[in-house]
C-alpha cells in the first residue's frame, strides 16, 4: 500500500485526541507531499541540515518538529521557524533555545526527553530530575515547555515497553498541568502501547511511508 493508504489505514485506529507526527526523515519531497495532501501536516525529522532544506521547498504551513537529538550549535538554524523541539535533554539546550527563540521573537515549544530505556545510549534526563528541570525553565521566557517525550528500549520483550511507558505517564500525571499537556511516546512498532499508556503524540515513519532503503 501506498503512503496516503497506510495514514487513512492508521487514523482509524487512533483516538482523535493522538497528534500524529510523521516522521519523514530520509523520505524524499515527493512522498512526503503526498502525505501533506492527504491532510497530514505535522512531519518530524531528526537532523538538522535535512530539517532545513525540507522547510525551504516544502509548503510553510507544515509543522515541523525536531525529534532526534538537537546539538546546542546547531540550535540557530531551525529557531527561526521549528513547530516543537521533542528532544530537549539538557540545561545547556534549554538556555540555548531559550537564546536563539528570542533572537528570532519567538516563543518555542519543548518536550522535555526523558531516560526510560535500558540503553544507556539512549538520551534524555533521568525521571527523578524532571520537576527541577521544570522549575529551572520558569525563567527562561522565550521556550515553552509542553511536555515529555520517551523513547522504549529496542526490544520484542512487550512487558519491558509497558513498564517504559507506564513510568513516564506516571511522572507525566505529577507534572501535567494547562500547559504541560503533552506526552510523546510510541513509534511504528509500539505506538498502541504508548496510546494504552497515556501518550497523546506518537511518531511514526517506516508504518507510513515504508522500510527505508
Amino acid at each position: 500500500m501506498g503512503v496516503i493508504e497506510n495514514l487513512h489505514l492508521i487514523k482509524q485506529t487512533i483516538p482523535q485526541s493522538v497528534c500524529l507526527i510523521a516522521v519523514s526523515k530520509t523520505q524524499s519531497n515527493y512522498d512526503i507531499l503526498k502525505a501533506y495532501n492527504a491532510g497530514q501536516k505535522n512531519f518530524g525529522e531528526n537532523k538538522v541540515q535535512e530539517l532545513v532544506q525540507k522547510q525551504e521547498k516544502l509548503p510553510k504551513d507544515i509543522r515541523w518538529h525536531m525529534i532526534g537529538h538537537l546539538q546546542t550549535n546547531k540550535v540557530k538554524f531551525i529557531a527561526p521557524f521549528i513547530d516543537m523541539i521533542h528532544s530537549v535533554d539538557s540545561l545547556k539546550l534549554i538556555n540555548e533555545i531559550d537564546k536563539r527563540a528570542k533572537q528570532n521573537n519567538r516563543i518555542i515549544d519543548c518536550l522535555l526527553q526523558v531516560h526510560i530505556a535500558n540503553e544507556k545510549t539512549k538520551f534524555g534526563f533521568e525521571p527523578d530530575k524532571i520537576e527541577g528541570v521544570i522549575e529551572e525553565t520558569k525563567k527562561n521566557k522565550n521556550i515553552n515547555i509542553k511536555g515529555l517525550m520517551g523513547m522504549a528500549s529496542f526490544t520484542d520483550n512487550k512487558n519491558e515497553i509497558i513498564k517504559e511507558f507506564s513510568l513516564i505517564n506516571t511522572l507525566f500525571k505529577k507534572v501535567e498541568n494547562e500547559k504541560i499537556n503533552v506526552l510523546s511516546t510510541g513509534m511504528s512498532s509500539d505506538y498502541l502501547i504508548a496510546i494504552e499508556n497515556g501518550s497523546n503524540m506518537i511518531r511514526l515513519g517506516s508504518i507510513i511511508f515504508g522500510k527505508r532503503i
